[in-house]
């Protein structure tokens, strides 16, 4: 007790991985679809740093990262 933790949610949208290759469903096109317009995996690791860089006296409760081109 008495230590201080920070905790930070990240959440990202779309992110440019091998994930979408991995669909062999008759939703392959659309999860394709889904990731035309994803973000970076490196712009996911410097949100990451980011918060992990922050001073002990600073807390970044959340991060949500998703592609400019995202509808949700």
């Amino acid at each position: 007790m008495g230590e201080k933790v920070r905790v930070t949610s990240i959440e990202p949208g779309a992110v440019e991985s091998d994930l979408k290759f991995t669909t062999s469903s008759a939703a392959a096109e659309t999860v394709l679809d889904f990731y035309k317009q994803a973000v970076p995996a490196a712009s996911v690791a410097r949100a990451i740093a980011f918060a992990v860089e922050q001073p002990d006296d600073v807390d970044v409760d959340a991060i949500v990262i998703r592609p400019t081109a995202q509808q949700f």
